[in-house]
């Protein structure tokens, strides 16, 4: 039997203090599915990609932070491609003790096409 996912990469949420993350902060959990969107506006990254939570209670997006950008290259690709869901992102850790920029991990896998 084929897998559904397979392991990408393991990052932290870059940027977490400087967006939106302390809006939604006490409904973001271990688990929680994220999106993740290709920034073309970005001016300090041409490879930025933001990471959204989706408040189904306000029917809101909120970008809480970006793929760190040592490994955005090759996620910005396949979304720059059109494969908007080839990735399943989930948080793996929150340390809200921790400096901001190590507060949240991430776990990001590769879905099947099928």
């Amino acid at each position: 039997m084929k897998a559904k996912k397979k392991f990408f990469m393991d990052c932290h949420l870059a940027g977490r203090k400087y967006h939106d993350a302390d809006e939604v902060w006490d409904k973001l959990r271990v688990g929680t599915e994220l999106r993740l969107v290709l920034d073309t506006d970005n001016r300090h990254d041409p490879n930025a990609v933001a990471v959204v939570y989706h408040d189904n209670e306000q029917d809101d997006d909120f970008c809480i932070g970006y793929i760190p950008r040592t490994g955005n290259e090759t996620i910005a690709a396949f979304l720059e491609m059109g494969w908007t869901h080839a990735f399943e992102c989930r948080i793996s850790k929150i340390n809200e003790d921790a400096y901001p920029e190590q507060q949240i991990h991430l776990t990001i896998k590769i879905k099947r096409n099928s």
